[in-house]
């Protein structure tokens, strides 16, 4: 019987794993020069976590089931309710701002589609302890620079930028309290995705025969693009007093977080579309998301300011701000662009020896040079120099180190460069001194 691996579950082989491994070098690497730290969490919870965060329409998406010891558990779905358990249960006794990162496979039970598996990773960075706009522009920052260290650019993707607390202004400008505009938001969240008149339906469940009327202004509002037009209309809503001072307050907040992007660089892959309003009903500000622009318009990552989940789940009130980016969505796109190299995994030398004694002196050099860090192949069995040769060619390494007897004799070693074909000598005794140097600059 052969077996095989389960619906929306994924195979790594050696290939395909170091193309994924490509792909978090990078995440890793970025996340390492904004600072942020790595941490790790388990993979299964109480499965409680994920109703109190989310509400209990969520256990219907993950692998859940009760454990020996009576214990009612989750796969994680998500990150973000482990990393908030993480931070509240030492919030008073770490540094702030805490910036945090994390690589992890999670897993949600849902039909497998392109773009969407039941198993896949993600990296999450997340901003703990700033109420500020700076935190939110950090993130959408390194966001940028993840995706351009990935070889993308503005011609590939764009992040757009929306508001939650905008769109609570604007609700309550309609006469809505916050349980309704929390009700209209999830509607807003699936305009894209749901035919006009259902829609309409849908809130005439909250704005009765107005809906209609209701609907066109809201389409007006996600069609506003520049910043002017859209600080003109939230200065201008008939709000009251409390909520006229709060409206300014966001505006400035605003003019803050897009100055801070365009001084990172990120200017020209901002986007304003406040028909972003993230789903999850635990955002509280700005949230983003990063599209591809192309093709299927794919979501790349996602994200936001969530202020009150800490305290939710039991920890201190303090402020957060994170995104996710998926790896599935990401690898796709950058196959599409040819933007993953072919032969990642290739030993820096490989060595071609005669008889055993010319092995054993290669051996000794081999174990020298893997010692010092360096990827280094070793035949582990006989075989002619036109095989070793061959294989060499196919191996992808960038040097041949050759051991014949008359190498040996004369105590050098010949190199040669499989890329160019070009060939030279060097003395044994120099060859871990020499190694670096041979790799920045060639024979």
């Amino acid at each position: 019987m052969q077996f095989e691996s389960l619906p929306g579950f994924r195979d790594f082989y050696p290939e395909t794993c170091a193309q994924r491994n490509h792909i978090f070098d990078h995440w890793r690497k970025v996340a390492q020069a904004f600072n942020f730290l790595e941490y790790d969490a388990p993979v299964l919870e109480p499965l409680e976590l994920y109703i109190e965060k989310s509400g209990k329409e969520i256990v219907g998406q993950l692998f859940n089931f009760e454990d020996r010891g009576g214990r009612t558990v989750a796969l994680r779905p998500e990150m973000t309710p482990s990393l908030a358990r993480l931070v509240g249960a030492k919030g008073n006794s770490l540094k702030r701002p805490i910036k945090w990162f994390n690589i992890g496979e999670n897993y949600r039970y849902e039909r497998p589609q392109k773009g969407r598996l039941r198993a896949f990773y993600q990296l999450n960075a997340d901003i703990f302890g700033e109420s500020g706009p700076a935190a939110d522009a950090e993130l959408i920052s390194m966001l940028t620079q993840l995706l351009l260290s990935l070889g993308l650019d503005s011609s590939d993707f764009m992040l757009r930028l929306s508001d939650r607390d905008l769109w609570l202004l604007i609700l309550a400008a309609e006469g809505l309290d916050e349980s309704s505009s929390a009700s209209v938001l999830a509607i807003i969240d699936k305009l894209d995705r749901t035919e006009r008149k259902k829609t309409v339906d849908k809130l005439a469940c909250v704005m009765g025969d107005s809906a209609e009327n209701f609907l066109g202004r809201i389409e007006d509002v996600i069609n506003i693009r520049d910043f002017d037009t859209l600080s003109n209309y939230i200065l201008n809503l008939p709000l009251e007093e409390g909520l006229e001072e709060k409206a300014k307050v966001r505006v400035d907040d605003w003019k803050q977080l897009l100055r801070l992007i365009e001084s990172a660089g990120a200017g020209e892959f901002i986007q304003i579309d406040l028909g972003i309003v993230r789903g999850l009903a635990y955002y509280t500000g700005f949230v983003f998301e990063a599209f591809e622009v192309n093709g299927e318009d794919r979501a790349l990552a996602g994200g936001g300011r969530y202020d009150s989940l800490v305290k939710k789940l039991g920890g201190p009130d303090m402020p957060a701000v994170g995104f996710a980016m998926g790896d599935v969505t990401v690898a796709n796109l950058l196959k599409t662009k040819s933007l993953i190299p072919k032969q990642i995994n290739r030993p820096d030398f490989i060595a071609i020896t005669g008889g055993t004694a010319e092995r054993n002196v290669a051996l000794s050099d081999v174990t020298q040079l893997r010692s010092l860090g360096f990827q280094v192949e070793y035949p582990l069995k006989d075989q002619g120099f036109g095989k070793q040769f061959k294989d060499a060619n196919q191996s992808g390494a960038r040097f041949a180190l050759i051991y014949g007897s008359e190498e040996i004799e004369r105590g050098v070693v010949k190199v040669r460069d499989l890329q160019s074909g070009q060939e030279g000598e060097i003395i044994r005794k120099n060859i871990l001194q020499l190694a670096p140097e041979l790799l920045l600059k060639g024979i």
